[in-house]
């Protein structure tokens, strides 16, 4: 392309202007040209290069220095226009033996290739437990079933049912006991202030106020050892159980996995022998294995945590269940004293009706 602008030039008249210039119109818009494009055009000295795979975007920054762009083109039409056979620069006659755009497109390709074989990997590992969870909800699959282990994920399903509803009868006792105290208080503080208007019934009012401020005074007492019953509970019920719960979800997940995996290899040794029949099987002795020993580690994470779950809950629960005994009995028996020791005793602090309730961390 050079070549035949140089020889075109040649064989073209070059006009005189009145001054003796030869520069022309042309070059002089030329010039503005190119500076504008130097100064307001993107910067050449690297270029973002942005391919997906597979909802992902792999991002390669590569040098443009060593590439011969159009600009760079531009510029030695320009050079050669103006300087005639000057020599060209030292980049422009040996470009640079290295090729950043096949590296980037290497790259992108190998990302591409995981993002696939993860994709495939998963898709295939879906279809087979799909297929297991089908064999065995109409009864034409086998199943592996550890009955001891079965037995305790039940118990501890129905427990927490359980204590979910205890905790919510506890928790709405809470909020009607809740109201009463309120109730009292605004109850004596009427009565206080009929004392002081009412000369004739003074003493009567005055007694009246006396007795209920005494009970909104052992009410609130009472709440702080009721709302500390009902923090604990939530706790072991939304924390506890339901971590163990979740240890048991993953168990079932690789228990269904390993049973896929495993008639997966049933049926394909049961068929024929030839070489690609063969390394199918091995490739799935592989696979039978690998979950095989997720399977097994996720039980015994689910029998250690069934043990530790039980001995938490009892001693939760009795130090709980005692709080609660002790609080209610000695509250309805009008002992303030008894109920005073109860909370010190637990370490409960005293919470009132209207204040922000303590967090479960300032609780224990």
């Amino acid at each position: 392309m050079t070549d035949s602008i140089l020889s075109k030039a040649a064989t073209m008249e070059i006009p005189i202007n009145r001054n003796g210039d030869t520069r022309t119109a042309e070059d002089d818009s030329l010039e503005q040209d190119l500076q504008q494009v130097m100064v307001s055009g993107p910067n050449l000295n690297e270029t973002s290069v942005v391919s997906g795979g597979y909802g992902a975007a792999a991002e390669v920054i590569i040098p443009t220095c060593s590439i011969k762009g159009p600009a760079i083109l531009f510029n030695e039409e320009y050079f050669e226009r103006r300087c005639g056979n000057a020599p060209k620069p030292a980049h422009a006659m040996h470009p640079s033996s290295s090729n950043p755009s096949s590296m980037s497109e290497e790259t992108t390709r190998g990302i591409a290739v995981e993002k696939f074989d993860s994709m495939k990997k998963w898709g295939i590992n879906t279809y087979k437990c799909t297929k297991q969870m089908f064999s065995e909800r109409f009864g034409r699959g086998s199943r592996t079933v550890d009955l001891e282990l079965e037995a305790q994920i039940d118990v501890l399903r129905d427990t927490k049912q359980k204590y979910e509803h205890v905790l919510g009868l506890a928790q709405a006792l809470t909020e009607h006991f809740c109201s009463m105290v309120q109730t009292q208080q605004a109850l004596g503080d009427a009565f206080a202030d009929l004392s002081q208007k009412s000369p004739e019934l003074q003493d009567e009012f005055g007694y009246n106020a006396e007795t209920q401020r005494l009970l909104c005074k052992n009410g609130e007492t009472l709440l702080s050892a009721i709302n500390f019953f009902v923090s604990s509970i939530n706790t072991l019920v939304n924390k506890t159980m339901e971590d163990t719960l979740m240890t048991i979800k993953l168990y079932e997940n690789a228990r269904l996995e390993y049973d896929a995996y495993r008639t997966d290899l049933e049926e394909m040794s049961v068929g024929p022998r030839d070489a690609a029949a063969l390394a199918g099987i091995e490739i799935a002795q592989q696979d039978y294995h690998v979950h095989r020993d997720k399977y097994e580690r996720l039980r015994g994470d689910v029998t250690i945590k069934l043990k530790f779950l039980e001995e938490n809950k009892v001693k939760v629960m009795h130090k709980q269940l005692l709080l609660f005994h002790n609080a209610v009995s000695a509250y309805f028996a009008g002992n303030q004293h008894q109920l005073e020791h109860t909370l010190r005793q637990f370490s409960v602090k005293l919470w009132r009706p209207g204040a922000e309730r303590p967090s479960w961390l300032e609780e224990q």
